[in-house]
């Protein structure tokens, strides 16, 4: 056996649990802000339906000026994944439309900080509408 079959064979188990399926991307709009919601793996799979949607956002809402990753159900990051979010971010560029990572895990802000990527986008917590109810009111009930 060659080294080259030897690493094929070896990376086999990898593709098959990272890149095979497209990751769930959920869509909210609230005014000129877009939150998309995206759960599983960001890998190659990914980058079909996330510039798929922020095409259709930016085609779709010309008053568009942020774009909100709501990362806390992603399970996994890899290069390709990256190169994602940065073409996300070069698409809204023109247009002074920002993407910004919510709440992202370990799983994904990990492998950005690593990359130095992480210093390319606005981080933001995660706030449930139930916390800023409650901020809102003073209290809960």
């Amino acid at each position: 056996m060659d080294d080259t079959s030897a690493s094929r064979a070896h990376g086999e188990p990898e593709r098959q649990r990272h890149g095979d399926v497209e990751p769930e991307v959920g869509t909210d709009l609230d005014g000129d802000v877009a939150t998309l919601t995206v759960g599983g793996e960001l890998t190659e799979a990914a980058r079909r339906p996330l510039v798929r949607t922020m095409t259709d956002l930016m085609l779709g809402r010309p008053d568009l000026r942020r774009v909100r990753l709501d990362l806390r159900a992603a399970t996994y990051l890899n290069s390709a994944g990256m190169a994602v979010l940065v073409q996300l971010q070069k698409l809204g560029q023109p247009r002074g439309v920002e993407v910004v990572l919510v709440a992202p895990p370990t799983e994904v802000a990990r492998p950005l900080q690593l990359s130095g990527l992480w210093l390319r986008f606005p981080v933001e917590e995660y706030e449930s509408v139930e916390d800023d109810r409650v901020d809102r009111e003073g209290g809960p009930g």
